[in-house]
């Protein structure tokens, strides 16, 4: 194989998630698509924890490489990984997701139409019986459904299921290292890409599923951390003098809090509202504990 028939370069970050991990690579032995033009970078975020158990048996199945690094965040990983791909085009997703059989052909079919682009698909809950799993999800598909209301002038992609033309990854600076939380820095990435004139593109034909079950702690822990990284992402998009970020309308608030009911019905609607709620004061909480460690300025 050569490197000029690579077209794809998947960058798969993981901590400590063997299981799910081997799901994800079997995932990609299950497309429908040519072996050669695509390949597989697993980054490994530490050195501590061994993968080869987990990887082995996918070498022969894949062009597959795997790396490890000392552990420094989901951002940094795929920095990592975007640094030793062929492809002509990065494509990221997460060690709990699988993609769809023609995940990479409806990214093919669509970067022939937009080859410039930032590409992001959609994400579908692999357990729609957790109602804190389907909740996290929910609250997804709202912000895609307010940030993307118009597809071809997107504005926000979570990072486990999106690409862009490799060079242009490069030529922006990757992912903002500063945020080492899965948490901000995919918004952070998309909003530095349009701030830079780039174009970005909702195909939810593209298609991951996401197997991240949770339980009431994890889903408070995850709306915490995402309000931690709100917070840093409002500070480092505050240093862009013409895109300073100003609080959200009321409408926004109003809307993301009567979703749910759109959405779901019965006993499982008014569980998803309430996990809504708790949310917006577990982000809040995030945002508070994270302003608060800010030295004060002199």
């Amino acid at each position: 194989m050569t490197d000029n028939q690579i077209l794809f370069s998947i960058i798969v970050p993981t901590y400590d998630r063997p299981q799910k991990l081997a799901a994800c690579l079997d995932s990609f032995v299950k497309l429908k698509y040519p072996g050669d033009r695509f390949q597989v970078i697993v980054v490994n975020d530490s050195t501590e924890i061994s993968l080869e158990t987990a990887v082995s048996p996918f070498h022969k199945q894949l062009n597959l490489e795997l790396i490890s690094q000392p552990n420094s965040g989901p951002a940094t990983a795929r920095n990592t990984g975007a640094l030793v791909a062929k492809g002509k085009f990065l494509v990221f997703t997460d060690d709990d997701c699988t993609v769809a059989e023609d995940w990479l052909q409806a990214l093919e079919t669509r970067f022939a139409a937009t080859p410039d682009c930032l590409l992001g698909g959609r994400t579908i809950n692999a357990f729609p019986d957790n109602i804190y799993s389907a909740a996290s999800q929910q609250l997804i598909d709202y912000l895609y459904s307010y940030y993307n209301a118009i597809p071809d002038r997107a504005q926000f992609f979570t990072s486990n299921n999106f690409a862009l033309p490799a060079a242009e990854f490069r030529n922006i600076g990757g992912f903002d290292t500063s945020f080492s939380l899965a948490a901000g820095e995919d918004r952070e990435f998309c909003d530095r890409w349009l701030h830079s004139g780039r174009r970005a593109v909702y195909a939810p034909e593209v298609r991951v599923y996401h197997f991240h079950e949770l339980t009431l702690r994890k889903f408070w822990q995850q709306q915490f951390n995402y309000g931690r990284g709100a917070f840093l992402f409002q500070q480092t998009t505050s240093k862009r003098a013409a895109n300073s970020k100003k609080m959200q309308h009321p409408s926004f608030y109003l809307k993301l809090l009567t979703y749910p009911f759109s959405q779901t019905s019965g006993i499982k609607m008014l569980s998803i509202a309430a996990l809504f709620v708790l949310s917006q004061t577990a982000i809040a909480a995030g945002i508070v504990q994270e302003k608060n460690q800010i030295p004060a300025i002199k």
